[in-house]
């Protein structure tokens, strides 16, 4: 991998040809000297379908976000019971 960065707008233009020229991804990476994967992504964040992209990973994080907070509150209810349960028993 060389982490070379590119301008956005070059980032802009190899994706119109891929979307509007109706070039190939291969072809465009070939000339442009870079990987298809990299034009593929670029296609992912500037493309067409960015918008649809970005809402699927905004998504996902949320649900991810509130995976975590359930397990948390559902591990705090548990502790909760076991205390209520000794609780009760040291009360008797």
């Amino acid at each position: 991998m060389s982490g070379q960065r590119y301008p956005e707008e070059f980032k802009i233009e190899a994706v119109k040809q891929v979307t509007e020229r109706d070039h190939s991804v291969a072809d465009v990476a070939q000339r442009l000297g870079v990987t298809s994967h990299s034009i593929y992504n670029w296609m992912k964040k500037y493309g067409p379908k960015a918008a649809e992209h970005q809402a699927s990973r905004d998504e996902a994080k949320k649900i991810k976000a509130l995976e975590k907070e359930l397990k948390r509150v559902t591990e705090e209810r548990d502790i909760l019971k076991k205390a209520a349960v000794y609780f009760a028993s040291q009360s008797d």
